[in-house]
């Protein structure tokens, strides 16, 4: 009791600065929805939403340090409560099965795949022979082949012949979840047509796809003009079209820690807004008489707002987008009624909009690694604000400012990045250090030049400034990337990793005294389980057709092509370089033609493909010394009971297989137990 009583007065010490913590509590709750199990029925939503109110009144009304507890357990409900709303909001048809035929829609997203292949997003679908309430309300589709001399535009109707499936579940258990970023994005199909498109209809529609079409034109305008990888540079930082943009420029920018150029986020959001405030707030104060009458200050604010709300409309108005301005539109409010702009309460309300609007952007990369950059950005220059010791001169502070922006920027984010891409850019300093001066003094203030320059037909003299630029920013980035050692590979983390890293960092910028130590301990905590965590023995992809050992060497495939995506992903999750087709070569397995065994601690296994694969599965089992069969296809009879059979049906069930050898024998997970029973993947229930 005394410990809780102590804890209570700390609470209530520190209730001026409680503010901050308001999004974390929100975004705990949200993260339970996620998690759970299965989805909370509506009775129980509407429930908890009367609790999380109930306890807000009772906390808001109660003094001492249990008002901000009751607080912190009612956002913790109310994000649940947002989660399960939102899910239910955006609820829509998603296709039951697979699925050839015409396919028709409005084109409202055009855009690239893995692949390179120029891709479409569809809304008002309609397919063939399929009730209205069936048809997946946007379908996704690659288009492969020669596609004749339709260029597909947003708002434009078109037709075509596809293969169509559902979006696919994890290709392991606990991965990425395609299913559930497909359902908040309302995407029920996707899939690939080799057959030209046909254009039923012009572009047309309303005033957000009049936007696309004046971006796909401006884009298109801006390459014309700059020819090359610089062109499509400047298109997809003005625009967020990347169509154009070569796959090794890409592989380079993601080598060299630089990608995040590209991105239309809150480096470009607030480079943008930045230099049109401070033009504007100079342009003024250079009449002095209108200066003295009219307040300069917050005339450049409404200013940059509303060029930052243009460049939003323009870029395409992506989640990464939306997060930037929102937090630009704070800090600018904040200028506007006369209080600090760059604080951690305006990030923390900026935190509160995106999650009150968007809950699953929590789940996105996206948004933890501009949050974290954020905050530690605003936690290191409040700190340096402060110090009381000798200062830098005034000529070498700008420098030393970028220098220290992209140290705290790139050390906040890292865990974040190599979380979510596996991999580490060693010299990821030193490429932002060369490059982000650049973009922030002559690439973005070009791009500003050319939209003001545009009407009067001198936007090239713009684009000619921004060349030079953006060919300094590519050689950086394939020089930083061809360095010897400039990648590292790191496994995926386990599932408590990322927000016990999180939690701690927030404790440790934001808390003083004990509670700053308890967060560095915390910081700690989550690098000794992601060092200590270990991967599956034993990857099964949910249709049985590739499968993954890991060995001495690094994990074994059993094929060199084919299921790339799933292949892909479990080498980059178990921090492995190595492509397809090396770990389809690695040793510690025995291949032959249409199989693959192995021997995972005493325990041996067979992977059977090909042609007559159920047969020889029946066979196996009957000869004996084998404890695990897997096949890439579907028994006919009843398993034979001298092994265990993993077959096509039983996947179907659980989705994509992870498999320890233990002492007690096999232990497995499955795709489906991690998922849950939700929403988005209801259909394989």
């Amino acid at each position: 009791m005394t410990l809780i009583a102590a804890a209570l007065r700390r609470v209530e010490a520190a209730r001026g600065r409680l503010f901050v913590w308001v999004p974390v509590f929100l975004g705990l709750g949200i993260g339970l929805y996620f998690r759970a199990p299965q989805e909370p029925a509506p009775l129980a939503l509407a429930g908890l939403a009367l609790v999380a109110l109930a306890l807000a009144v009772l906390g808001w009304r109660l003094g001492g340090g249990a008002g901000p507890v009751l607080l912190a357990l009612a956002l913790v409900a109310a994000g649940v409560v947002l989660g399960g709303a939102r899910s239910a909001r955006v609820a829509a048809p998603v296709l039951q099965y697979r699925y050839y035929g015409p396919v028709e829609g409005r084109v409202i997203a055009v855009d690239r795949s893995t692949t390179d292949a120029v891709r479409l997003t569809l809304d008002r679908v309609r397919l063939d022979r399929m009730a209205p309430e069936q048809v997946p309300a946007r379908v996704r589709i690659t288009l492969h082949g020669a596609q004749g001399f339709v260029d597909p535009a947003p708002g434009m109707v078109v037709a075509t012949t596809a293969n169509l499936t559902p979006p696919a579940g994890p290709v392991e258990p606990g991965g990425f979840d395609f299913q559930r970023m497909a359902w908040f994005r309302q995407i029920g199909a996707v899939g690939y047509t080799r057959v030209p498109v046909l254009a039923m209809a012009p572009a047309g529609g309303g005033p957000g796809l009049a936007v696309a079409r004046l971006r796909a034109r401006i884009s298109a305008w801006v390459q014309a003009r700059v020819p090359g990888e610089p062109g499509a540079f400047a298109a997809a930082i003005l625009t967020g079209d990347r169509s154009a943009m070569g796959q090794d420029t890409l592989a380079a920018l993601r080598r060299s820690n630089l990608a995040h150029l590209l991105a239309i986020s809150g480096l470009h959001m607030g480079l943008l807004t930045g230099f049109v405030f401070a033009a504007l707030r100079y342009a003024l104060a250079l009449a002095p008489p209108l200066a003295l009458r009219v307040p300069v200050r917050k005339i450049a604010a409404v200013g940059a707002l509303l060029a930052g709300a243009f460049y939003l409309a323009l870029s395409g108005g992506n989640v990464a987008t939306q997060r930037a301005f929102i937090m630009v539109a704070v800090m600018l409010v904040a200028v506007l009624m006369d209080r600090r702009a760059l604080t951690l309460r305006a990030v923390a309300l900026a935190a509160i909009i995106v999650l009150v609007l968007r809950p699953e952007a929590l789940t996105a990369p996206g948004f933890q690694m501009s949050f974290a950059a954020t905050t530690a950005l605003v936690a290191a220059f409040g700190w340096l604000r402060d110090w009381p010791g000798r200062r830098a001169p005034r000529w070498a502070r700008p420098v030393l400012a970028v220098v220290i922006s992209s140290a705290v920027a790139g050390l906040a984010t890292a865990p974040f990045a190599a979380a979510t891409f596996n991999q580490v850019s060693r010299y990821g300093l030193l490429a932002n250090v060369l490059a982000v001066p650049v973009m922030g003094l002559v690439v973005m203030p070009g791009a500003v030049l050319a939209a003001v320059l545009a009407p009067i037909g001198l936007a090239g003299l713009a684009l000619a400034m921004m060349g030079p630029a953006i060919r300094w920013i590519m050689w950086v980035a394939h020089r930083v990337a061809e360095l010897d050692g400039a990648v590292g590979q790191v496994p995926s983390p386990g599932p408590w990793v990322i927000p016990i890293l999180a939690l701690g960092g927030l404790m440790a910028l934001v808390l003083r005294g004990h509670g700053r130590g308890a967060g560095l301990a915390m910081t700690v905590l989550a690098f000794g389980l992601w060092a200590a965590g270990s991967r599956p023995d034993l990857l099964i992809a949910p249709g049985g057709g590739l499968v993954g050992v890991m060995t001495d060497a690094g994990r074994a495939l059993n094929k060199p092509r084919g299921d790339g995506f799933a292949a892909r992903s479990w080498l980059e999750n178990d921090g492995d370089a190595a492509s397809q087709a090396m770990a389809a070569a690695r040793a510690g397995v025995v291949r032959g033609k249409g199989e693959m065994r192995f021997t995972l601690d005493g325990r041996k296994g067979v992977w059977l493909g090909g042609r007559g694969a159920v047969a020889r599965a029946a066979a196996v089992c009957a000869l004996g010394g084998v404890d695990l069969v897997i096949l890439a296809g579907a028994l006919e009879d009843t398993p034979p009971r001298d092994c265990l059979v993993i077959d096509r049906t039983r996947l179907a069930t659980t989705g994509a297989l992870a498999i320890r050898a233990g002492p007690q024998g096999w232990e497995f997970a499955t795709a489906r137990e991690k998922s849950g029973r939700r929403p988005w993947n209801a259909a394989e229930w």
